[in-house]
């Protein structure tokens, strides 16, 4: 009994590591970004796909663990070493990659590395804050690297993009996800109109932004839901 109660008990820790997993895999495809790779898709393409399917393991570990009665301290710090990796190195590494051949100062190029140290300060924060559930304080990691993926897909064909732009977005996004702005959660609570409208909202204007700039609106995607998270900030402090 005990053996089966230590299988059931670590499932949801082999889905947080099919999470890590598939962020390691993006940082090994990170370093070789105009390489025809799977599917003849280049390398960068392919890590965009490996945190996407990370993506889908972290919210399913969560849904596994609470659908089983397995959540557990060590499930919770696991999870957030492996958001660290997906959501945090993984694009930042895909930046560095994509930057350095485009001829940006390599200092520049060496600053993305703000995106894990500051994504891994969020993630402590988070992990020690009891009041994070229906809304966050900072920009969730998972939301940082969906902004990663749209930009770099832009960047990628649009090097004309200033060097210090792409630096200011490096701070603007970093400096987010320590930031005190409360933002609302992407989850539903709920079907009602009343109590669910900011997300109904996000998502109508989410599938606008896909279908008019494909990938690259994730971009687009994120930095409305920081303005409207500031916009209603006070009503959800």
């Amino acid at each position: 009994m005990k053996i089966l109660e230590s299988i059931k008990n670590n499932i949801p820790n082999a889905v947080t590591c099919l999470n890590l997993l598939c962020g390691s895999l993006a940082v090994i495809m990170a370093f070789k970004p105009f390489e025809t790779m799977l599917w003849e898709l280049q390398g960068y393409q392919l890590s965009f796909i490996l945190i996407a399917l990370a993506a889908v393991a972290d919210f399913c570990d969560g849904f596994v663990a609470r659908l089983i009665h397995a959540e557990s301290p060590l499930g919770a710090e696991l999870d957030s070493l492996s958001d660290c990796v997906s959501f945090g190195l993984a694009p930042a590494l895909i930046l560095y990659n994509v930057m350095t051949p485009a001829g940006c100062e390599s200092w520049i190029c060496y600053m993305s590395l703000m995106i894990p140290i500051f994504g891994a300060l969020r993630l402590a924060r988070f992990n020690i804050d009891t009041n994070q559930t229906t809304t966050f304080t900072g920009l969730p990691i998972p939301a940082n690297a969906i902004f990663w993926i749209g930009f770099i897909n832009f960047y990628v064909s649009h090097h004309s993009i200033s060097q210090w732009i792409v630096l200011a977005l490096i701070v603007i996004l970093s400096l987010l996800m320590v930031c005190n702005l409360r933002m609302f959660s992407l989850k539903v609570h709920g079907f009602g109109i009343k109590e669910s409208y900011r997300q109904y909202i996000l998502l109508i204007i989410s599938i606008l932004f896909l279908v008019l700039a494909g990938v690259s609106g994730l971009a687009c995607i994120i930095v409305f839901y920081v303005l409207m998270s500031f916009l209603f900030k006070e009503k959800e402090a």
